[in-house]
């Protein structure tokens, strides 16, 4: 079986792919100083008490956080006796090669990002991933990954405004019964909230004019379902998508001969 492993800025997912389907999913914060011990017995204790019984040979990485990588390199060595695959390696194979200016160095998110939506959704794509940082990603019509925008995420604007502001509380993102906030957490929340659909929408809108051709929006990340509610932002959601498009380059990687 394969372990796909999403590292982000603030959490990581593993998920394990029997070949078919995810037999599971689990979700932790990403800590730079976890030990390849630590990850296995984190991993193992859910697994047992799911009573998971998963024959795991091969592993896959992304890792948007790179003092990472090394611990889990040495996790899958010596838990799973296999040399993983890292995204954004050279060894590692891209069913597209991105097209961006010379030197660009793309995170491996977004790469991850532009294979699983070609695969599900075909060309002409605009993916918005609702992570730390809320990222644009822009997919030609032959599933290459072109370019894209980069926003503050949504809990990272809020909990700046915190930090930054003393008299300003630490609120929750909801979406708010009306715009006029009459108490401080209503003005935030409906300003964080808002202010977001108008970001998405307004830079989904020059990217559209941009491009040239019809474009259909797919979102991932948990905070994508709220901020769809009446406003049809996208046109299509997939919470799993990066963890869908690890199976993809793994694949791809296999069917190359490259593993």
């Amino acid at each position: 079986m394969l372990l796909c492993i999403d590292t982000g800025n603030t959490n990581t997912v593993f998920s394990i792919w029997d070949g078919t389907d995810f037999i599971a999913t689990w979700r932790t914060s990403t800590e730079v100083q976890r030990t390849a011990d630590q990850y296995y017995v984190w991993l193992s204790t859910l697994m047992n008490f799911q009573k998971i019984e998963a024959d795991i040979t091969e592993v896959i990485i992304s890792s948007t956080v790179p003092r990472v990588v090394f611990n889990l390199r040495v996790f899958a060595n010596r838990y799973f006796d296999c040399r993983p695959l890292v995204v954004g390696k050279p060894e590692c194979l891209l069913p597209i090669d991105a097209r961006v200016d010379v030197g660009t160095i793309v995170g491996p998110d977004r790469l991850v990002n532009s294979a699983a939506a070609f695969d599900k959704f075909g060309g002409d794509l605009i993916v918005v991933d609702f992570g730390t940082a809320t990222t644009f990603d822009v997919v030609a019509h032959d599933g290459a990954y072109v370019g894209g925008v980069i926003s503050p995420g949504v809990n990272t604007s809020l909990e700046s405004l915190h930090l930054k502001a003393a008299a300003l509380p630490h609120v929750d993102v909801t979406m708010p019964d009306k715009v006029i906030g009459t108490n401080t957490v209503a003005c935030m929340q409906s300003g964080v909230f808002w202010g977001y659909v108008g970001l998405i929408r307004e830079t989904c809108n020059r990217i559209k004019d941009e491009y040239g051709r019809p474009m259909r929006v797919i979102a991932t990340g948990g905070l994508a379902p709220l901020f769809n509610q009446g406003h049809k932002l996208f046109d299509e959601f997939d919470e799993f998508l990066t963890i869908h498009g690890l199976v993809v380059i793994h694949q791809y990687n296999k069917d190359q001969g490259n593993l």
